[in-house]
């Protein structure tokens, strides 16, 4: 039976984007619940100034709660304070936040690609430095909210350079859920001749219901890592009341259908999608997930 490995981003990617913030408690529990269905990484939160992000607010307060498991519980770390402040938390694993699109990249983090790259350069080296692994992340691979289609080369390009920087894994994203089976599968074809297959994650969002398919799409190309987000939490800021991360009982339950071993309990992370799902007082947007309730 062949291994799919599940990278849970909900209490990041998922919680920074609702509406209704949850303490660091929740979070732990929430995190904790992941982590005892089977999920192998759970993205624990982000080291980011919470003037700006209000739900990601004592991310350190939440490592401290978690158990010491090697490499577990990731932290987004977008500068040296940031890493500086993860790596103070106890931090072993963080991700840096890309992008291949210029105009994304000036309005997410205010500088051009070439800056942002030069700005994630001393944070990797201090992450290898000190063993901390390092995820990479790319964003607007299959299209920008304000440029379009973006160019294959630019995703190239950037997933290149976090590979000779050291990032162990890189997660290719499609920010705003506009890609469809052929034009991901594309992608993916000509990043692998860069980057080994292995190495590379898929980071697909449902906003045009395209993500089951388009991870159906390069799993036949050998792509056996997934970003996923319980009850589908998050949104996608770009498309008002779209839906955001593909769920992660949508992912599993193909999955497990197609033959696939993840490790993960479904009937666990059902349950902990609709425990979230009330206490955020918002719907669940897994499928399966409404299914099973």
């Amino acid at each position: 039976m062949t291994k799919v490995t599940l990278f849970e981003v909900g209490p990041r990617d998922g919680l920074q984007n609702e509406a209704h913030p949850l303490g660091p408690d929740d979070r732990v529990s929430l995190i904790k619940r992941l982590a005892h269905a089977g999920m192998p990484y759970v993205e624990a939160g982000s080291f980011v100034s919470p003037k700006w992000v209000p739900q990601m607010a004592d991310t350190d307060k939440v490592l401290a709660q978690l158990d010491a498991e090697a490499y577990r519980y990731p932290v987004l770390t977008p500068n040296m304070k940031g890493f500086e402040a993860a790596r103070a938390a106890g931090a072993d694993h963080v991700a840096v936040f890309g992008a291949a699109s210029e105009t994304f990249s000036q309005k997410n983090i205010n500088c051009n690609i070439t800056e942002s790259l030069r700005r994630f350069a001393p944070v990797m080296e201090e992450a290898r430095k000190h063993n901390i692994r390092i995820r990479g992340y790319v964003s607007c691979v299959l299209g920008c909210p304000y440029e379009g289609d973006v160019a294959v080369a630019t995703v190239v390009e950037v997933a290149e350079w976090l590979l000779e920087h050291g990032a162990h894994e890189i997660s290719l994203g499609d920010t705003i859920g506009v890609g469809t089976p052929a034009c991901a599968r594309a992608m993916v074809k000509q990043v692998a001749q860069s980057v080994p297959r292995d190495r590379l994650a898929l980071h697909f969002h449902d906003t045009y219901g395209q993500a089951l398919a388009n991870i159906l799409a390069c799993l036949e190309e050998d792509i056996r890592i997934i970003d996923v987000a319980v009850a589908g939490l998050g949104g996608c800021p770009y498309a008002a009341g779209a839906s955001g991360n593909v769920a992660s009982e949508d992912v599993l339950y193909m999955l497990e259908g197609m033959g696939f071993e993840t490790g993960i309990d479904l009937d666990q992370i059902v349950a902990t999608g609709n425990w979230v799902s009330h206490l955020l007082n918002r719907q669940n947007n897994s499928k399966v997930g409404r299914a099973r309730s």
